[in-house]
């Protein structure tokens, strides 16, 4: 549907503009690289979301002064942000395949930059932890829809080397986050560390408006499905709590199988009610499609990998006498390593090799690297190699893999899909840091040095299910080609 809006607007023209996507302008439209400015928009929210997550855990501190709380309720600064991110991704997706994903892209924008001034001014932790609540549905809009715009803005035949390039965003505002981080609460204290990102915020909407193309596939809602997000929530909900609280909380062990079981029973009851409902969250037939199931295994295994070292790392070197700065400065090797590789994949990897050999040969490259952790001593000489070749096989192993996801999508789908995309990162992301805090809290009277190699051995399993996703994905999808033909031919016109 053509949403371009006539130049005499009705007497309603302020809803109208609030609702309807603005076309970009005709001379950006008509530059040849038009698609790469589009999809450095979207490289502002892969930067400030990852930024984001690896910066306000250093306000903790700070958090515990002011407000005098506890860790345990400062935790829910973080808590209360990512329960509400992966409860809502797909279902916002599902809203932007049906309204426009530049439009939902551009107000959680705007609502992640309000919440995060917000944030900044809090006068309690309460608060704080509501706008938090507020800024992760901000957060929600955009990276819903961040994976959709890059792949319906770039052609079909560079679509790996532009999610490659929002990887690699992703990995540079992880990387930078600890540093800035540190220098901002080191210097102004925790409140700046939400106020950078009001700048950012205002940046990014003025390029959106200019530069991100219209949405011209779109699959239309004829009513939200209120039920099937309920039982969505309270299905990550739980069984983020429940993993959160098995690795190592002091939460009884029949807690932790009362969250796991909600977490079944309402995951059961979204699937009954996706399949008989008129108006699905998630139309299922997605799930059907193998490159999309093992691609979305493939995304669960690689970000276990990416975030399981950010919590070992630290423990080991610093139970080795290294200090936290030195131990953040060693971490930084795997997201620099990942975007290294993310950017510059496809000029040293041969041209005609497929995204799902690019995912095999990461998979591989990251079980060698892990592997080493099994035989090396854990000391920063050794871990900087070993963190960089890591992070080399997820810049291979990632973007290939969200190519083969997205190209399994048909264009009215892209939002859903990248809700899934994203809503399985969060997932990963959740299980990378319990999992490793677990296997170091049931060793810890074996020493660290146990505890992390039974980290590794965790893993390693997960790059194992990231080669095995890859191993038995389709070689060819007819689908694809057929599904982003459209988008292709249109991308001249948006």
């Amino acid at each position: 549907m053509d949403t371009r809006m006539s130049p005499r607007l009705p007497k309603s023209r302020w809803p109208a503009i609030l609702i309807a996507e603005r076309p970009r302008p005709e001379r950006i439209r008509s530059r040849p690289n038009a698609w790469w400015l589009a999809v450095g928009t979207v490289c502002f929210g892969a930067f400030m979301g990852q930024l984001d997550a690896s910066i306000v855990t250093l306000t903790y501190g700070g958090l515990r002064s002011e407000f005098h709380a506890s860790l345990a309720a400062v935790e829910w600064v973080s808590l209360a942000y990512l329960l509400t991110l992966v409860a809502l991704l797909v279902p916002v997706g599902r809203l932007s395949d049906a309204h426009g994903r530049k439009l939902l892209y551009l107000y959680g924008f705007a609502v992640f930059t309000l919440a995060s001034a917000a944030c900044g001014l809090a006068p309690s932790l309460l608060a704080l932890v509501a706008f938090r609540l507020v800024q992760a549905a901000g957060a929600a809009m955009m990276q819903a829809n961040s994976v959709a715009l890059v792949t319906t803005s770039a052609p079909r035949r560079r679509m790996r080397s532009a999610l490659g390039v929002q990887a690699a965003a992703q990995a540079l505002g992880l990387a930078l986050g600890p540093t800035v981080g540190g220098t901002l609460v080191s210097t102004f204290g925790w409140r700046w560390v939400f106020g950078v990102n009001v700048p950012i915020g205002v940046i990014a909407l003025a390029g959106g408006h200019y530069l991100l193309p219209r949405t011209r596939a779109r699959t239309r809602v004829a009513r939200f499905d209120w039920p099937g997000l309920v039982l969505l929530a309270g299905a990550t909900t739980s069984a983020l709590m429940g993993v959160s609280a098995a690795s190592g909380l002091g939460v009884p062990g029949w807690g932790v199988a009362v969250l796991l079981l909600l977490a079944a029973v309402a995951g059961w009851g979204f699937v009954r009610r996706q399949r008989r409902t008129k108006t699905p969250l998630l139309d299922l037939d997605l799930l059907k499609v193998r490159a999309v199931r093992l691609g979305l295994v493939g995304a669960l295994s690689g970000y276990l990998v990416l975030f399981g070292p950010l919590v070992l790392v630290p423990v080991v070197l610093t139970a080795r006498g290294v200090s936290e700065l030195t131990a953040g400065l060693v971490l930084t090797a795997l997201p620099a390593g990942f975007a290294l590789s993310a950017t510059g994949g496809d000029r040293l990897l041969p041209r005609r090799l497929t995204d799902r050999g690019r995912c095999m040969a990461g998979a591989v490259v990251l079980m060698f690297a892990l592997a080493a952790l099994l035989m090396v001593p854990l000391t920063m000489v050794w871990l900087l190699p070993v963190l960089a070749l890591t992070g080399l096989g997820l810049g291979m192993y990632t973007p290939a893999n969200n190519a083969v996801i997205m190209s399994a999508i048909p264009a009215g789908y892209s939002g859903t899909g990248g809700g899934l995309v994203n809503m399985t990162r969060g997932l990963g992301t959740a299980l990378g840091v319990a999992l490793v805090t677990l296997a170091l809290h049931l060793a810890s009277s074996a020493g660290t040095q146990a505890g992390a190699r039974s980290a590794a051995a965790i893993l390693i399993a997960a790059s194992a299910f990231a080669l095995a996703s890859a191993w038995l994905s389709p070689r060819t999808d007819p689908r694809a080609a057929q599904a982003h033909a459209t988008e292709d031919a249109e991308g001249s016109q948006r």
